[in-house]
């Protein structure tokens, strides 16, 4: 049973099952009668519309985050009610797939947002370099996390403009952006050396591109995706080992162009690393398997390798209400 003095409150893939009258029968009866509300995720609630939306943030206005993936309802206007009623407390925000949003349409609503740090609006294809540019120039100092997955129109103009103006970025997910060149990742490295988590599956980068990423930013790394990134090899491997002594998660699954000795170079000199995901990489024998030296590495994706266990877990049950800020007590 739900409790009003609740801080997290986590609905994912509702489906039909939320839609406005239900909210407004149970959740949403009243202004403020969720005062503690702080994290609520309505992902997947493809029948909440703005008028449920605005009916939750009037009963939960102390909300710091905010999952809307998925709610395909969801307009413009569901997005500038909420800038309106949480501009001073939202600090992150999830639009994932919310193809009825308009990005540029919403700027100058997430501009009210005072104090975000975490935004993601992965699969919006209409997320373009203008959108990019205007918004970090505005929030970029208090973005910690931005999440770009799928936004087919970005190229390195919005990568240059990250670099230039998020010094604190911790975590950004570049998969799936087609017209990206290795100096988007030239871009990211000269600016954003805090980055811990990051995330370039399935592009073009090449080889070098991503060794003199690591080389100059790796030390920082903590988990890093190259899941299908072809051209990644030796170069690669070379300074994974040398600059990632604090790599924790390392997916290299279909990277077929790393050879046994160029793995066993990285796990055996990563000390740190506790999971390497290699599904796919059907080059990799059981001269790697059997032969590296680091005894707490678990490795994933090869055959007969239990997974369950490595599922990634909804990011509220794997940490507190926020990423980044320690959410302050109402009462």
């Amino acid at each position: 049973m739900f409790s009003l003095w609740n801080q997290v409150l986590q609905l994912d893939q509702c489906g039909r099952s939320m839609p406005d009258y239900i909210l407004l029968a149970t959740l949403a009866r009243c202004p403020n009668n969720l005062p503690a509300l702080t994290t609520l995720s309505l992902k997947g609630a493809c029948r909440l519309s703005d008028t449920g939306l605005k009916a939750i943030i009037s009963a939960a206005p102390n909300l710091r985050s905010m999952n809307l993936s998925q709610c395909s309802l969801l307009t413009c206007d569901g997005v500038i009610c909420l800038s309106n009623s949480l501009g001073s407390v939202l600090r992150e925000l999830y639009l994932d797939n919310c193809e009825a949003i308009e990005p540029m349409f919403i700027l100058p609503a997430l501009l009210k947002l005072e104090h975000l740090e975490v935004l993601s609006v992965a699969g919006i294809p209409t997320v373009c370099d203008a959108f990019i540019k205007e918004f970090v120039t505005h929030r970029g100092q208090s973005l910690r996390e931005i999440v770009l997955k799928g936004c087919m129109e970005l190229t390195d103009c919005s990568l240059k403009e990250i670099s230039l103006n998020c010094p604190g970025l911790r975590a950004i997910d570049l998969s799936d952006l087609l017209k990206l060149t290795d100096s988007a990742i030239g871009h990211l490295a000269t600016g954003c050396r805090a980055v811990d988590y990051l995330k370039l599956c399935r592009n073009a980068f090449s080889d070098e591109a991503v060794a003199a990423y690591v080389e100059t930013s790796g030390d920082s790394l903590k988990e890093l995706s190259l899941n299908s990134v072809n051209k990644v090899s030796h170069n690669t491997a070379m300074s994974l080992a040398k600059c990632s002594k604090n790599l924790i998660s390392l997916d290299l699954s279909w990277c077929r162009n790393l050879t046994n000795e160029a793995l066993g170079l990285i796990v055996d000199n990563c000390l740190s690393l506790e999971v390497l995901k290699l599904f796919g990489c059907t080059q990799v024998t059981s001269a790697f398997l059997d032969g590296h030296s680091n005894p707490q590495v678990q490795i994933i994706g090869m055959k007969m390798t239990h997974i369950v266990q490595h599922i990634e877990a909804p990011d509220s049950l794997k940490q507190g209400p926020l990423r980044y800020s320690a959410v302050p007590s109402l009462f």
